[in-house]
């Protein structure tokens, strides 16, 4: 294994820059997450009694509301692709200064919706075109947060630095969580479902503002002016999607592999929990929420102490413990749920999240660690982002639709089992780069090319 020098430079200054960049690619992925996970909160207990049309079955309009949630997976693939190349040309920085800028926006203008009763089906019309706008965007956030980090990370910690931007994805679910806990404990069910949860999305226009300025603060990394140094005097002859699917097919699939799992267990974890608990089980809307903020708390620190764990015992042994892990979880989760006990409910939510946390906390480094710098964007947003269609986007949707069908969380189960294990094979086909330099990693995709051109 390399242990070839840091990408960046030693020294105190360089110090204060990674902690510049990291604090940047944070303060967009919590604005980014606010917005979504807000979003598919509202989707489990608001948007299906205002915004869908009304219906005999209180599944129904559950099921309506979680299809319009995975209309945002389906754009984010897109947004991989389109901001992916754009930020493997021109800079992670400009890129994700643009996406900030959409998904906020487009969550401002949902909390401006009429209601159904109001326009009838233009309004979950419009909802699903604004869904559509933040999916795009939020599919080009991640790539660009988590490489910002990576490539100016040094090559033995890199899986601790870049875990910070994934740690930011609870901490924005935690503040989606909260505001909309705050609006349902103080005000009336009606006062919450007429205004109180449009103040939610509203207040994205400042969470927007600050981390569009503090993306203001940052630079590019070294390693990828050099890149783009080359591709600009000829001395690489691509860059993008095109050329990372058409060179990089084995990493491109590791990557979803790795994702497949990771993905679908969250969104139980954190969505269909909610469907299950209240819809299914009747739990109290508040209580629910409590549950769901404190899990989160929980899992900010997890995926931290994880990203410390990657680096030092390597990516597959941890990566492999949360696929097993996760496999399980539904197994013994859904009969626990049973119980009706808040402090169960919590404890449940809290163990699915520190097992996806194995998973989710060392992705940055890995999937940085499989790309050369050209094609880096391009290939880890494909690799994130296209599976999302097929894994978080459906996970809510078939879960509850199993429950409301045959009344039974089995198939939920057995379903997240199976994901897990591909994820599981995904793993065991990965080769450990703990501690390779990115340096090494575009070395040998220049002697590659150079062998093919031969």
């Amino acid at each position: 294994m390399s242990t070839a020098p840091s990408p960046t430079p030693s020294g105190a200054e360089d110090a204060s820059l990674l902690r510049r960049t990291v604090s940047a690619s944070m303060a967009g992925t919590v604005v980014e997450w606010y917005d979504f996970f807000l979003y598919a909160t509202a989707a489990a207990l608001v948007f299906n009694k205002v915004l869908m049309p009304p219906s005999d079955n209180e599944y129904d309009a559950i099921i309506a509301a979680f299809v319009t949630y995975a209309v945002g997976f389906l754009a984010r693939p897109l947004g991989g692709i389109v901001f992916g190349h754009i930020g493997d040309k021109l800079g992670r920085k400009h890129t994700l200064q643009v996406t900030i800028m959409m998904v906020g926006i487009a969550t401002v203008l949902m909390g401006c919706l009429p209601t159904y009763d109001s326009i009838g089906i233009a309004a979950p019309i419009m909802l699903v075109v604004l869904r559509f706008i933040q999916g795009l965007a939020l599919g080009g956030e991640w790539g660009g947060a988590v490489l910002l980090v990576s490539e100016h990370s040094p090559n033995h910690s890199r899986a601790t630095w870049a875990a910070w931007p994934q740690a930011a994805v609870p901490v924005g679910n935690l503040l989606a969580t909260a505001v909309l806990w705050i609006m349902s404990t103080t005000l009336s069910d009606a006062e919450f479902l007429s205004w109180g949860w449009r103040i939610a999305f509203l207040l994205s226009a400042v969470v927007v503002v600050v981390g569009y300025w503090i993306r203001t603060t940052i630079t590019d990394a070294p390693i990828f002016e050099e890149a783009k140094a080359d591709l600009e005097e000829g001395k690489a002859s691509s860059y993008g999607v095109i050329d990372v699917v058409r060179r990089y097919p084995r990493g491109v699939l590791t990557g979803m592999g790795l994702r497949f799992g990771e993905n679908i267990m969250y969104y139980l974890v954190v969505s269909f929990s909610i469907v299950y608990l209240g819809t299914g089980l009747g739990m109290d809307t508040s209580d629910i929420l409590g549950v769901i903020a404190i899990a989160h708390a929980f899992h900010f620190f997890v995926i931290l102490w994880v990203g410390r764990m990657a680096d030092k015992f390597g990516r597959r042994p941890v990566y492999l413990a949360g696929a097993l892990l996760g496999g399980t979880w539904g197994l013994w989760a859904f009969p626990a749920f049973g119980t009706e006990s808040t402090t169960v409910a919590l404890l449940v939510i809290m163990v699915g999240l520190g097992f996806h946390a194995l998973m989710y906390a060392g992705q940055p480094a890995i999937m940085s660690e499989m790309f050369p710098t050209r094609m880096r964007y391009s290939g880890v947003s494909i690799s994130y982002q296209v599976t999302s269609i097929v894994a978080g986007s459906l996970a809510p949707v078939l879960a509850t639709t199993w429950l409301r069908n045959t009344g039974s969380w089995w198939p939920t189960a057995i379903y997240l089992l199976v994901a897990c294990s591909i994820t599981t094979a995904a793993v065991l086909s990965l080769r450990e780069t703990r501690g390779i330099s990115l340096r090494e990693v575009d070395a040998q995709d220049r002697e590659h090319h150079t062998a093919v051109a031969r």
